[in-house]
């Protein structure tokens, strides 16, 4: 049984005054890299988790998770420009780096936003995620690629939901401008999926390539918000598909590869990312809420199993005394690297695998 204990030694020692940094040699900090706002979202995430399943004790863990929380909401207000959209890699001088803007990057920021705005009690943390949600709600009208359309139209659902139970929207956004986000942004999914289904490939692309758990997650998210049917049978036989195509010998979680992803003629066994093998546990832990089918949450602990040598090579590749992991799985071995985009993966699938 993988262990339940999980601490936040290395989130700590790759986070400095101005950030998380983004990549490392081993397990330390690689200084000259720099840092990048999705990993600085994706934090912000992860603490919001943690910081639910450790519930309302005044423990060391929370306190230090609270301390992580503000230097990565710092570093979304910072990066956020005037228009709303995100400056998303900087060098370690803070000197931003030349980039063409990302719709995944306002997307993934959209989402930690408003995971931390519905969440947060106290009104000092709570009124940055408002404004850096304000901001990017405007921009993500101009969201145009489905990973972005698909953490957008979570990240309204989630608002929308919590609207139901009293939560009131940030300053200047109204319910209305919500709701037709999320209906633009779910019909972009639906449509792309009719685009590209047949008979023998359930999918919204003619590839599957990257994060691919995050587009049937969405459509859960929304169906839990409004109950359409069409939506569930979109994400249910997409995320069933991709299952499937993630599943190895006895059911072992087989990433896609990243040497030739995956179409109807071919598949890439290398190499693995334990970012796809996160998203996969979003998509099954959201689907697991909206049917009650005890064969998600086994694919949550599958995935959950992948991180500790449940893997084509029975090695692991997360260390739970700190709380690293390693960058990936490769027909060699594990990625020695311990950088933060494969240390958060690690540390959401643990926490998406404690919630059920």
């Amino acid at each position: 049984m993988a262990p339940s204990v999980v601490k936040f030694d290395h989130l700590e020692r790759m986070t400095d005054d101005t950030g998380l940094l983004e990549h490392s040699l081993g397990r330390i900090p690689r200084r000259r890299e720099g840092y990048s706002t999705d990993d600085n979202a994706r934090a912000i995430w992860a603490c919001m988790e943690w910081l639910n399943l450790l519930g309302d004790d005044e423990s060391a863990e929370r306190r230090r998770l609270y301390r992580l929380l503000d230097r990565y909401l710092a570093f979304l207000l910072w990066a956020q420009r005037e228009d709303g959209w995100f400056q998303n890699n900087f060098h370690f001088d803070r000197t931003p780096e030349s980039e063409s803007r990302s719709d995944d990057c306002l997307g993934r920021s959209l989402w930690a936003a408003a995971v931390a705005y519905v969440n947060l009690e106290d009104e000092a943390r709570r009124c940055v995620a408002a404004e850096i949600l304000r901001r990017a709600l405007l921009a993500s009208r101009e969201l145009r690629f489905l990973r972005g359309q698909a953490w957008g139209l979570a990240a309204c659902c989630l608002l929308l939901s919590m609207r139901s139970d009293g939560l009131a929207l940030p300053s200047g956004v109204t319910e209305n401008d919500v709701k037709n986000l999320a209906d633009v942004f779910e019909q972009c999914l639906l449509d792309a999926y009719l685009a590209h289904r047949t008979d023998d490939w359930r999918w919204y692309e003619p590839k599957i390539t990257y994060a691919n758990g995050l587009l049937p997650w969405a459509l859960f998210v929304a169906y839990r918000y409004h109950g359409r049917a069409k939506t569930l049978e979109v994400a249910k036989e997409s995320l069933d598909f991709l299952t499937t195509k993630m599943s190895g010998h006895n059911g072992v979680v087989r990433p896609v590869g990243n040497r030739g992803w995956c179409d109807s003629d071919r598949r890439a066994d290398w190499d693995q990312q334990p970012i796809d093998v996160m998203k996969l546990a979003l998509a099954a832990r959201e689907a697991y809420r909206a049917l009650e089918d005890e064969a998600y949450r086994e694919v949550v602990r599958r995935c959950r199993d992948w991180f500790y040598g449940n893997n084509d090579l029975g090695i692991p590749l997360a260390d739970p005394s700190d709380g690293s992991c390693c960058d990936g799985l490769n027909p060699d071995g594990p990625n020695p690297n311990r950088g933060a985009e494969s240390t958060l993966s690690y540390l959401l699938t643990e926490a998406i695998a404690q919630s059920l």
